[in-house]
Parts: C-alpha cells; structure tokens; sequence
C-alpha cells in the first residue's frame, strides 16, 4: 500500500509495534528444549493481548500464528509440538499481525544457546544486508537497487541469496506489489515512491541457496540442507529515508 495520510501511518506504526513486541517476548524465550509450538504460544499471548489476529492465518489458513523455521528450514515452518530446540541451532522468527485493517511483518534469526561461528556469522550477515538495503530504498530507486544491496554484503561474507524468495509490498493484506528481490533481477523495474510500505527481508543461506517446498506444504527448505537465516522488517519510503514500522 501507499500511504495516504497521518491515519494509515499511525496505524501501522501501531500494527509494527504489536509485532515487535510478539517477536521480542519469542526471542526470549527461545532455549535448549523449547518446542516451536510454546514459542508459538508466546506470540499468540502478545497477539491476542493487544487485539491483533494472525494475518498468515487470515490470508492463508496457516497452521500456526506465526512461522517458525529451524536450520535448513528458510521460511513457513509450522510450529509443532515436536519440533523441540536444542543448542546450536538457527531459529527464524516470522510474525505478520493484523490490527484495524493494517498489517505489518517482521522476522529475525535467533542462535540456540552456543552456535558455531559460522552460523552466528551467517544471522549477523542477514542483519547487516537488510541496513545496507535500507540505503537503497529511496524515491525515485528502483526495487533491483534493493537486491543488488543485499547480495552485495551477502556475497561479500561468502553466503548465497535464497532468490526463490523476496520482499513484498504490505499494508492491507500480507503480499501486494512490488515485490523486492534480494539479488540484482534485471525484471524488478519497479519504482520505489514516497509513502509506499514494503518488507526489505534477506532470506540467504550458507550453502548454494537453492530451495524446495516441503511435504507439509509450506516449509520451504535449503536443497543441500545448509543452515539459513532471515531478517526483515516493515518500511516505509520516504524522502528523508526509510521509517522502520517494526524496529525495536
């Protein structure tokens, strides 16, 4: 969407910080021996706390609030259960909440305990992608600057871009146009403008970034089943630069 006035701004600022708060209270509680479905459990408590619904499920019948993906998962992991964390692992924490009519989406990448330095190295990398991205979303840019961006840093660490998946537009429903890609696509000609709110979210992994769809149905998964890390928030574009509607 594209913002028309003080309203929508304020309401999305009010749908980001509901997120933020969902995805701070998840990260804490993230430990060896935790299942994904009580770290679920955790963002539904904020959710419903502050009057927001799951707009994975709203739009898409997810199973679960949130996504919550492990390892090899990249993104639509289902909670479970039986998914049961355990010391050096990479957790992805994906939340995208309604509230009034405005939705907002975030996701960042969590070690388990001690990790390797190689996996901690490839969640700072998704982070640090996403603030060299920010430099690009400007009026007047292009989407492509976005991708070209983010795989500059993630090729810079000797990672890959998973380019099966991307940014998107947001704001009255999960997925609008334009879509945001994490690696120079010549196709992304779309012109970013003043007001538009998007995700910048690089989705990379530490092998060669290929990904398939998992039985389930909605877990998206490496090939090589390399670990995978994510990092996104919500933005909005304006002349004096990128306002994050998710940040901390």
């Amino acid at each position: 969407m594209s913002i028309d006035d003080e309203r929508d701004l304020e309401g999305l600022r009010a749908t980001g910080r509901i997120v933020r708060a969902a995805l701070e209270a998840m990260r804490d509680a993230v430990a060896p021996g935790v299942t994904t479905a009580e770290l679920d459990a955790v963002g539904a408590r904020v959710m419903r706390e502050h009057g927001a619904r799951s707009a994975p499920q709203l739009v898409y019948q997810f199973p679960g609030v949130s996504c919550i993906s492990v390892n090899d998962e990249v993104v639509h992991g289902i909670p479970s259960e039986k998914r049961r964390l355990a010391g050096g692992d990479l957790v992805k924490l994906d939340v995208t909440f309604e509230k009034d009519g405005y939705m907002a989406d975030a996701a960042i990448t969590v070690p388990v305990g001690r990790v390797s330095a190689r996996a901690r190295a490839l969640a700072g990398c998704a982070e640090k992608a996403f603030e060299c991205a920010l430099k690009a979303a400007r009026p007047g840019r292009s989407v492509r600057d976005i991708g070209i961006a983010v795989e500059r840093e993630v090729r810079r660490h000797g990672f890959s871009v998973v380019q099966a998946l991307q940014g998107h537009g947001i704001g009255r429903t999960i997925h609008e146009e334009p879509m945001v890609p994490n690696w120079d696509d010549p196709a992304a000609v779309a012109v970013l403008t003043e007001g538009l709110v998007i995700t910048v979210e690089p989705i990379i992994a530490m092998g060669a970034g290929d990904a398939f769809e998992d039985l389930d149905g909605w877990t998206i998964r490496t090939a090589d089943g390399s670990l995978a890390a994510h990092h996104e928030q919500t933005i909005v574009v304006t002349k004096d630069g990128p306002v994050v509607l998710t940040a901390a």
